[in-house]
């Protein structure tokens, strides 16, 4: 009997072996790692969408009202949103969430009602944490962004100053310093408020401005947020003529390791605006510098972040206009992309070499061309700013791509429900996710309808 056993089992298994593939044994643990669990297969889930709440365009609606928070946010749920980004530092500094370092928000400037007036904050809830709460009640995901390298508001139509650089004179040397057709100037001292109203910014390369912002993000990194954006994480609005500051200075020679003379000129005349087509050696330098500046702070924030929260994402948004973002001292692409390479005149051999996105666990890009370049495979088209954005990205980072729907052109006066679906459709499929500036547009001209129809026939496409 035990001859006959051993005989039917040894022509069993000899059958079963037949069967199989040589040198590819049946592993009975085939779908269990090393650690006992067992594997699920990977599910491929729809592309985030994210809408963007600005600070001071919402203000009116939010700061005071914890239950329009709550109800906006049901309603952006519904229409098919996964994600919102509340702005909680507007520009002129001042923060709407706990801080050591920074002031709290009590007031900011906006047009209302065909005028710019006062909106003053008296709630005493805590603004983020009143979205952080009613957005995960609903299900959404909570992103929080600051607005990096700025600290005041010479405000229009004689409303006067605002913010940290204004109310603390001892941080005027925080301030830009720029290169001006009259000579160096701190932007503290434009003053005239029929020309020289608008945003205050700090100086990137300022050690004390760094340390400052760092000590923001580690408070910002306590809440249980799912996202830190940084938006304007770069240079002054004025360009090539920022910053031109004694410590500027002082880091660029350290940087090309020789003593300048006739600084600022022999990099840039005062009043500078435009490189030109055939920069000198020394122009290319000073602008891989600021990029090295502006790579080298998001580095450092991007580990605060993680070292307060690691499960925190961080991220920054961008303008997709690549080819001129250089004069904000940016350069948003991966390190494997070389602009020198590509043809930018701009661009010395290690421009490249301060590409940020490698430091990102997401990124956003402003697809901001107006309303009737949706298509297309260049940049001021929607689709061609996200598609040359994932070119240079090298997939280093997911990133979402979307446009401004209140201000380019075309779309200042509304009516342009019918085109949002196709902008859904330009955007997303060109990028990892897609997003919307600014939540307030979509109130103002009724775009909820639009942008359910866009989601639903991009979900019924990813369903298929």
């Amino acid at each position: 009997m035990k001859i006959f056993r051993y005989l039917a089992v040894s022509m069993f298994l000899a059958a079963f072996t037949a069967c199989q593939e040589p040198d590819t044994p049946w592993d009975p643990n085939w779908n269990t790692p090393s650690d006992g669990t067992t594997e699920e297969p990977e599910v491929k889930e729809p592309k985030p969408r994210y809408v963007w709440i600005d600070c001071a365009a919402n203000f009116n609606d939010y700061a005071n009202d914890r239950d329009k928070i709550a109800k906006d946010l049901a309603r952006i749920k519904e229409v098919g949103f996964t994600d919102v980004i509340v702005d909680v530092r507007p520009t002129n500094g001042d923060v709407l969430f706990k801080s050591t370092v920074a002031d709290p928000l009590v007031r900011v400037d906006a047009w209302l009602k065909g005028s710019y007036v006062w909106l003053e904050r008296t709630a005493d809830f805590d603004y983020l944490q009143a979205f952080i709460e009613e957005g995960h009640k609903v299900g959404l995901k909570v992103n929080a962004s600051i607005n990096t390298f700025v600290g005041g508001c010479l405000c229009p139509y004689g409303l006067g100053t605002d913010g940290m650089l204004f109310n603390d004179p001892s941080k005027k040397d925080w301030a830009t310093v720029i290169n001006a057709s009259s000579g160096l100037v701190n932007t503290m001292d434009l003053t005239n408020s029929s020309t020289d109203w608008g945003t205050r910014f700090l100086n990137p390369a300022n050690s004390d401005v760094q340390k400052f912002l760092l000590q923001m993000l580690a408070d910002l990194a306590e809440y249980d947020l799912d996202g830190i954006v940084l938006d304007r994480c770069r240079y002054d609005d004025y360009g090539l003529m920022s910053d031109f500051s004694d410590e500027s200075r002082e880091k660029f020679e350290a940087f090309i390791g020789y003593t300048l003379t006739n600084y600022p000129a022999v990099i840039f005349a005062p009043g500078t605006e435009d490189i030109g087509n055939n920069p000198t050696t020394l122009q290319k330098q000073w602008l891989a510098f600021r990029a090295k500046t502006i790579h080298d702070f998001i580095e450092k924030a991007a580990a605060k972040v993680h070292s307060v929260n690691p499960d925190v994402r961080f991220g920054a948004y961008v303008g997709g206009w690549y080819s001129s973002y250089y004069t904000s001292g940016v350069n948003w692409a991966s390190p494997k992309y070389d602009p020198s390479a590509a043809g930018y005149a701009w661009a010395s051999k290690d421009y490249k070499d301060y590409g940020y996105a490698d430091h990102c666990d997401f990124m956003f890009i402003g697809a901001y061309a107006s309303a009737t370049s949706i298509w297309g495979t260049n940049e001021w088209t929607m689709q061609g700013f996200c598609s040359k954005a994932a070119g240079k990205f090298k997939g280093d980072v997911p990133f979402a791509g979307g446009p401004d729907v209140g201000n380019p052109t075309g779309f200042e006066n509304g009516g342009q429900a019918a085109i949002i679906p196709e902008i859904v459709d330009a955007c997303i499929n060109a990028s990892d996710g897609f997003f919307v500036f600014d939540l307030c547009h979509i109130k103002m001209y009724d775009y909820w309808d639009a942008f359910k129809r866009g989601f639903d026939r991009y979900l019924e496409a990813f369903e298929d």
